[in-house]
């Protein structure tokens, strides 16, 4: 008997998936008619169909249960089921990069089109306790693509086992050894960025944050990053549940990142409460219409705009926390993404010394 995360298991979901976000829209509102609507409008047709599938299935984004080890099981199960058959074309290569207390994994993706020095340092999402570079290749490889940059994934320390600050100091000194070894790895010093997804995208705002005196990045795209730990955001209530990400999942991975640290304003945790200065790197903010966090990532975006940093805000307003690891199975989220990276792309410009962007 094949076991659910045998390959001919997940190729038959994939397919599955892809089916169900090929239907007629009309027929996916009828699947997906029974998603909630917080705030009196629908998720995106393939979003609402997808949840709905979920639901049905009990398939839940991080796992259950309180073991870490199967948290990550079923974070790598669901980011396989997702991901294209045939890889994002993308030379690939795997490498170390340094950690605070020594190298890390890491993995390069160099896209096949020209990159003018670009290269992005990406922190993968999971809740600081689950994900790693195979959760997150296709995000990757779909970036390098469309961005036109080198992507360099780091495979950073993760929660219990190494709590905060273990996950913040691997994100500096990496970003740090990128920055140094830049003519190692084909980049532009002046062209490096960071990027994350949730967890990730907190870290890739603490590095933008905490480089201040040093060498800063060129740009940051972050995508639906936690940014506020103290939460009451009006978000973090209307969709705690059926949304793929949820209030106990959040809850979870919160108390093995932190375990007795309670600073939760501590900007290294929480960089809505650091200091901006006027050498920030300009800043994509990307948040989702039906996510927990969206409500901490917009005001993160005005935090920024107010402290005179040049920031586009993309609010997707179909789409669900997770999206970017969607794009082979959901339209709306690889437009979406599309649109991620061109936006990232002109903060790029303006990191590089070249145009303002269009802030929207």
């Amino acid at each position: 008997m094949k076991t659910p995360d045998h390959p001919a298991m997940i190729a038959v979901e994939h397919q599955a998936a892809k089916a169900l976000s090929s239907l007629p829209r009309g027929l996916q509102r009828l699947i997906g008619r029974t998603a909630a609507q917080p705030e009196g409008v629908p998720p995106a047709p393939d979003i609402a169909a997808l949840l709905r599938i979920m639901q049905v299935t009990g398939e839940r984004a991080l796992g259950a249960g309180d073991d870490p080890v199967a948290r990550r099981a079923s974070t790598r199960r669901g980011s396989l089921t997702a991901s294209p058959r045939v890889p994002y074309p993308a030379e690939v290569r795997d490498t170390t990069v340094a950690g605070a207390l020594g190298p890390l994994p890491a993995r390069l993706y160099i896209p096949p089109t020209a990159t003018d020095g670009r290269l992005m340092v990406f922190y993968h999402g999971g809740g600081w306790v689950t994900g790693d570079l195979d959760t997150h290749d296709a995000p990757c490889r779909f970036i390098a693509r469309q961005a036109a940059t080198r992507v360099l994934a780091v495979d950073y320390r993760l929660a219990p086992e190494h709590p905060f600050p273990a996950p913040v100091e691997d994100a500096l000194a990496a970003f740090a050894d990128v920055v140094a070894r830049a003519a190692e790895l084909g980049a532009d010093p002046a062209r490096i960025s960071v990027c994350g997804d949730s967890a990730g995208g907190n870290l890739a705002a603490v590095v933008s944050q905490q480089t201040a005196g040093g060498a800063r990045p060129a740009a940051a795209l972050l995508i639906y990053p936690a940014c506020d730990f103290t939460g009451g955001t009006a978000s973090r209530s209307l969709f705690a549940e059926g949304f793929l990400l949820e209030k106990s999942d959040m809850d979870w991975c919160q108390d093995r990142y932190l375990q007795a640290y309670g600073e939760l304003t501590d900007p290294r945790v929480s960089p809505a409460f650091g200091a901006v200065d006027a050498e920030h790197p300009p800043t994509v903010v990307v948040t989702a219409g039906f996510d927990p966090l969206r409500d901490e990532g917009e005001a993160y975006a005005a935090q920024l705009r107010a402290a005179g940093i040049p920031t586009v805000l993309r609010r997707y307003p179909g789409l669900i926390h997770g999206f970017m690891n969607l794009t082979a199975i959901s339209p709306t989220s690889h437009d979406a993404m599309v649109d991620c990276c061109s936006a990232l792309l002109a903060v790029q410009e303006v990191g590089a010394g070249a145009a303002a962007p269009v802030s929207g």
